[in-house]
């Protein structure tokens, strides 16, 4: 019906067609003919444009739409399904330390003070440029660290600090974050102190007995105190978490650089004001019970100087071999390894953690304390097994081993195994660098490698091999302006005489080796660390461009291996035994010798404890990250570790804890070192 009335309401110039009209049908196979071949969608021409790109665009999204259902799923189901399958996987989980504890009756006495390490901590805007328009209090370190990616040199610009003073670049106000959210997690689903945070709140701990110590990680120790008055919180933080729990004294717990820290602020805070806190010579003794070091770098850690010298550690270096040069190219408008080092070059925490002793400590071109270990052949230990004192260790001499680990850089596989008397070198201190006119076009990732010149990369080079002794003339020579700030506010060497008026300024505050214990001979100190994982301790590197270009001269030769496994040289990295960051010589020394007993750095006779945990990596994948785990920031999560920590801060002693438990050769190689006590 409606199609006759819409006929009848057609236009009346609207010719009809004649009724006697037949079809054209020839017509019709002339136009079919003509007319293209029909393609099927999805094919021809979109087909052709379907790119490299497209297909991994679809790979990303395909991956991260299973991740986040996975996580969806995970998240949603009820906690006791993952340990369920645990358990069905690997039997019966013993307790967690919280629940173990509760159970034998421990409860909370000792207020506790955590403090985190470098990098741990998270940051937020305050004030920033234009281009962090809507990043106010948005943390721009730690959490998803979305801006990385959103705007990467808006990050780094204001990431990074003024080159000259070390402190706020004009118009920028990063700050730490506060409470215990500063660093229970680093990122999402990746815990820092959320584990032991949980475990003590089992037995009765809550906020107003536990605090972190939160402090802008980049800026010196000292200048925390001038910008922020970070030191200052945490000794009135200390004085009223003692005072509101009857006096008891506090358990502080630093982690990894925060030991550094934590040692600067015992000094700062019994030295006289203005530099120091004025607390007075016992304000130790009356405030502490015990600092419980983690992962502590008391020495230094050679990653630090292949950080600083080119940018990388094993991890980068092993990267750039798999993909050459794409840590050098464009990548979101930013040359990545260059603007890393231009970053990361104004912390001046970083050289907070340059090797300390010289070859006193870490050995010379033809020695080393660790000479004639192979991590390589490290025997396994139960984890059941309890060692105390230092009989048992468990690591396996070699006999023909021709490592020296003194030479802690090398250009070359022959520079870092040559006989001394074969090894040729040409002093480069005396060089003469000279600034290339190339170099104006690098522009904005100005690094200072950029005046040396040819000539004065070639005299790198030309050194051959570097001892400790000679890092600290190596990184003057090539970072003179970043040393400068560095060499006001840290000290690398041994003190002589610490009578010497000279070691009262703060620059030799964080050095073990240049500084007392507080008068403190109730109080305790741990030094707890991962062992059984393979840890960098020297380097191989190669020379890879000239002054002209806008690139990082020199990098780690990952073609550098050894055919004996013994060496343990693998991708232009020496190894021993430590925690994969920081070298059992260097976590256990100062307690295993320089603080054991009353010697001139611990007067006062202040007991000292070596606990090291070895290292067991994680069952499965539910496991996680292990509860049995030695590496340097997963060894939070550590259940012997945890369990250490909660009995000394319920009122348990060194002794009681059973004293040292060690798998390494620390109290071995200690002894190899000749420093007068």
């Amino acid at each position: 019906m409606s199609s006759l009335i819409r006929r009848k309401r057609a236009p009346e110039n609207e010719k009809p067609e004649a009724s006697n009209s037949r079809p054209s049908s020839e017509d019709d196979e002339k136009k079919k003919k003509s007319r293209p071949p029909r393609v099927p969608r999805g094919r021809g021409e979109r087909r052709s444009k379907w790119s490299c790109l497209n297909t991994c665009c679809w790979l990303v999204g395909c991956i991260c739409t299973v991740w986040w259902v996975l996580l969806f799923l995970y998240n949603a189901m009820p906690a006791s399904i993952p340990q369920y399958v645990t358990e069905a996987i690997t039997g019966p989980a013993p307790d967690p330390p919280g629940v173990k504890l509760c159970k034998e009756g421990l409860k909370a006495k000792h207020p506790v003070v955590f403090v985190p390490g470098i990098v741990t901590g998270g940051l937020e805007l305050w004030e920033g440029h234009h281009c962090a328009e809507g990043l106010f209090r948005k943390r721009l370190w730690g959490g998803t660290f979305g801006e990385v990616y959103k705007r990467p040199l808006c990050w780094v610009e204001h990431m990074s600090l003024d080159n000259e003073t070390g402190l706020d670049p004009c118009g920028v106000r990063v700050r730490p974050v506060t409470g215990l959210v500063a660093a229970d997690y680093f990122a999402p689903g990746y815990f820092v102190w959320a584990v032991l945070i949980a475990s003590l709140a089992r037995i009765g701990y809550e906020e107003k007995t536990m605090y972190m110590a939160a402090y802008d990680w980049r800026l010196s120790f000292q200048n925390t105190e001038v910008r922020d008055q970070a030191l200052s919180r945490i000794k009135s933080n200390i004085e009223l978490m003692v005072a509101t729990n009857g006096g008891k004294k506090a358990v502080i717990v630093p982690h990894s650089m925060g030991v550094l820290y934590f040692l600067h602020f015992m000094k700062w805070v019994e030295a006289p004001a203005p530099m120091g806190g004025g607390g007075g010579p016992d304000w130790c003794a009356k405030h502490i019970k015990a600092v419980m070091n983690i992962g502590g770098p008391f020495l230094g850690v050679p990653k630090s100087v292949a950080g600083l010298f080119s940018a990388e550690a094993r991890d980068i270096a092993v990267a750039r071999a798999i993909a050459p040069g794409v840590l050098e190219k464009d990548i979101f408008r930013i040359q990545t390894l260059l603007h890393v080092m231009k970053m990361t070059r104004t912390w001046d925490s970083t050289m907070s953690m340059i090797p300390r002793g010289g070859n006193t400590i870490w050995g010379g071109l033809d020695w080393s304390p660790e000479d004639g270990h192979s991590p390589c052949r490290r025997k396994r230990k139960s984890n059941t097994t309890q060692i105390s004192g230092h009989d048992g260790n468990l690591n396996v001499e070699s006999k023909t081993s021709n490592v020296t680990y003194g030479r802690m850089i090398s250009f070359g596989k022959d520079a870092a195994k040559a006989d001394l008397s074969e090894l040729k070198r040409i002093d480069f201190r005396g060089a003469v660098k000279g600034r290339n006119i190339a170099n104006s076009t690098c522009q904005d990732v100005w690094t200072e490698y950029h005046e040396m010149g040819i000539g004065g990369i070639k005299a790198v080079t030309e050194y051959k091999a570097y001892t400790a002794d000679d890092l600290l003339d190596l990184l003057q020579f090539v970072a003179p302006r970043m040393m400068a700030r560095g060499s006001a506010h840290f000290s690398y060497g041994i003190a002589e005489n610490l009578d010497d008026p000279k070691y009262e300024h703060y620059k030799y505050w964080s050095n073990p080796l240049e500084t007392r214990l507080p008068n403190a001979p109730d109080m305790e100190i741990y030094s707890m660390y991962g062992v059984g994982i393979p840890t960098e301790r020297a380097y191989v590197y190669r020379q890879v461009s000239s002054a002209a270009e806008c690139d990082i001269p020199f990098q780690i030769d990952t073609t550098a291996d050894d055919a004996n496994p013994e060496n343990c040289l693998n991708d232009g990295v020496f190894t021993v035994d430590g925690d994969e960051t920081v070298p059992v010589l260097s976590a256990g020394f100062m307690c295993a010798k320089g603080w054991r007993g009353e010697t001139k750095f611990n007067p006062s006779g202040i007991k000292t404890y070596i606990r090291e945990y070895d290292h067991a990596p994680p069952a499965n994948l539910l496991e996680g990250r292990g509860t049995q785990s030695g590496a340097h920031v997963d060894i939070m999560g550590n259940f012997a570790l945890i369990e250490d920590v909660m009995r000394v801060a319920a009122g348990a002693t060194g002794e009681e804890l059973g004293g040292d438990h060690v798998y390494s050769d620390i109290f071995k190689w200690s002894e190899k070192i000749n420093l007068p006590l």
